[in-house]
């Protein structure tokens, strides 16, 4: 996550026409059993001139951490709170992601696939 604006603009730039790698690990405890897991998904974004990030990075797009709009919360820059500092599910993510190979909801913040996995085939639970 960007520590402030300038470093929200250079992680930006720095995906910028390339591809970056997201990787989430998942533990999992049930009945005193430990199991692991790591799920990873390769983004591929556009160019994105540098006005738009700048924009972006200044426009406190009103999105809470789904991407939802949160117009009758307090407005933070939608950035503050995203690794790499933007959003896949946000309009601005949305605009330069090329795509994705691997788990959307990896990237999102859940690989909700990997778990289900897990949880099923370690534990024996379906859900």
């Amino acid at each position: 996550k960007p520590r402030d604006r300038a470093d929200a603009v250079a992680m930006l730039t720095s995906l910028s026409g390339r591809s970056h790698t997201v990787v989430s690990g998942v533990a999992v405890t049930v009945r005193g059993v430990t199991r692991t897991d790591a799920s990873v998904t390769t983004v591929r974004v556009q160019e994105i001139p540098r006005e738009e990030i700048e924009r972006y990075v200044d426009s406190g797009e009103p999105m809470d951490k789904s991407g939802v709009p949160i117009w009758n919360k307090k407005q933070r820059y939608a950035w503050e709170d995203k690794a790499g500092g933007y959003g896949i599910q946000t309009p601005f993510g949305m605009k330069y992601i090329k795509g994705i190979e691997g788990d959307y909801y990896n990237v999102v913040g859940l690989p909700v696939s990997t778990l289900y996995r897990m949880l099923r085939e370690e534990f024996n639970i379906e859900i």
